[in-house]
C-alpha cells in the first residue's frame, strides 16, 4: 500500500510505509549527526510515521494541546495579495477572522533600516491598532545586514571584497555594518516599545550571517537593558548560522556553525523571550525526511529552554514545502508532529 505525501517543492509523490519510515529515520539521523543531538526514539519515529499514514487531508491535535500562534509580517500578507485593506483592517482580520492568538504590525519594506525614518508614521497606526485589538500586538522588522553595504548602504560590499581575497577588508566592514544596524535597531524597537507596543519581533534573524545574528543579540542586550520587561521574540533564519565574517563570539561563543540548540542559548542570555528556531527544507527530499529533520533540530531546543520556543514554521521552514501557497496537508502534519512530539510552546 502506498500513500501521498509530497517532496520539499510540494510535488506530490506516493511512497510505502517502509519508504517514509525509512526517509524519517534518515532525517534524524542526518539532523542529529550535523548538530551533535539526540535523534529521534523509535516511538517517536513510530509516531511520526502514523502521521504520514493518516489518510485524512488535514490533521490536528488533541483538544487541549493547542499551542499560541505568533505570526511574522502580518500586515504586509494582504499588501503583497493586493487586498485593499489598512494596515489597522488587517490586523482586526487576523484577530476577528482568523483568531489570532498574537499580533504584529509591520512596513512593508520590512526592514529596520528603512522603518527608521519612517517610525513616526508608525507610531500613531501602533496607538489607534492597539485600542481596537485584544491579543498582544508586536512591531516586526527583519534586522537584514545587507542593506548596509554598497551599493544600498554605506558600507563596502564584502560579496565583492571576498572573490579578491579581501578577507581582512571584508571583516572590517562587517564590523561596520553591525554597528550601524545595532543603532538603528535599537532606535526603532524604543520607538515603538514606547509607542506601546507588546513586543518587539526580531524575523529572519542571521540571513547575513554571523554578523547579523551578532548586531541582533547586541541590539537586544541593550534593549533589554532600557526595557527589562519588554519581550523580545527572535525568529531565526536558517538552522545553521553561516560564518560570512567567521571569527565573530558572543559571550565568548563563536557564532559561526551553530545549530538551534546553540543559538537557544546565546538568545537566552541577550534577553530573549520567545526564540523561533528556523529548519530550512531541502526542496528535492521528501516531507517525511524533511519534517524528522525539523522535529530533531527544534526537539534539541525545547529539552534545554528556559523560554518559550516557537519554532518557525511555513513556506520553506519547518517540514513545510517551498511553495507559495502552502498544502494544508503538508502544513498539519508539520504542526501536528512539532507539538506533539517537541512539546514546544508555539508555531
Amino acid at each position: 500500500m502506498k500513500y501521498t505525501t509530497r517532496m520539499g517543492d510540494g510535488f506530490r509523490l506516493e511512497m510505502t510505509e517502509a519508504e517514509i519510515r525509512k526517509d524519517i529515520e534518515d532525517g534524524t539521523s542526518d539532523a542529529a549527526e550535523r548538530a551533535d543531538v539526540e535523534p529521534m526514539t523509535d516511538d517517536e519515529v513510530a509516531y511520526l510515521l502514523d502521521i504520514y499514514k493518516c489518510p485524512d487531508r488535514s490533521v490536528g491535535v488533541q483538544r487541549g494541546n493547542e499551542v499560541v500562534l505568533s505570526y511574522d509580517s502580518a500586515t504586509t500578507k494582504f499588501k503583497r495579495c493586493n487586498v485593499s485593506v489598512s494596515k489597522i483592517q488587517s490586523l482586526q482580520i487576523y484577530e476577528r477572522l482568523l483568531g489570532s492568538d498574537m499580533l504584529e504590525l509591520a512596513h512593508i519594506d520590512y526592514s529596520f533600516k528603512p522603518v527608521k525614518p519612517i517610525v513616526v508614521f508608525e507610531q500613531p497606526i501602533l496607538e489607534q491598532a492597539l485600542l481596537i485589538t485584544i491579543p498582544p500586538l508586536f512591531y516586526g522588522a527583519m534586522p537584514n545586514l545587507g542593506l548596509y553595504s554598497q551599493p544600498d548602504g554605506p558600507s563596502p560590499n564584502p560579496a565583492n571584497l571576498l572573490p579578491e581575497g579581501k578577507i581582512a577588508e571584508a571583516r572590517a566592514s562587517y564590523e561596520e555594518q553591525i554597528d550601524y544596524a545595532v543603532a538603528d535597531m535599537v532606535y526603532v524597537a524604543s520607538r515603538m516599545y514606547e509607542a506601546g507596543a507588546d513586543g518587539i519581533n526580531f524575523d529572519t534573524t542571521g540571513a547575513a550571517g554571523d554578523a547579523e545574528f551578532y548586531a541582533t543579540l547586541t541590539a537586544i542586550e541593550i534593549l533589554k537593558k532600557k526595557y527589562p520587561d519588554m519581550c523580545v521574540q527572535m525568529g531565526m533564519a536558517s538552522e545553521f548560522v553561516l560564518g560570512m565574517h567567521a571569527d565573530l563570539y558572543y559571550d565568548d561563543v563563536r557564532l559561526a556553525g551553530l545549530y538551534p540548540h546553540k543559538q537557544l542559548e546565546l538568545a537566552q542570555k541577550a534577553g530573549v523571550t520567545i526564540f523561533g528556531p528556523a529548519i530550512n527544507i531541502v526542496s528535492n527530499r521528501s516531507l517525511p525526511w524533511n519534517l524528522a529533520r525539523s522535529v530533531t533540530f527544534v526537539a534539541a531546543c525545547t529539552r534545554i529552554a528556559q523560554i518559550p520556543v516557537h519554532a518557525c514554521v511555513g513556506m520553506g521552514v519547518g517540514g513545510v514545502p517551498l511553495a507559495l501557497s502552502v498544502p494544508v496537508d503538508a502544513l498539519t502534519r508539520s504542526s501536528k508532529a512539532l507539538v506533539d512530539i517537541t512539546r514546544l510552546d508555539g508555531l
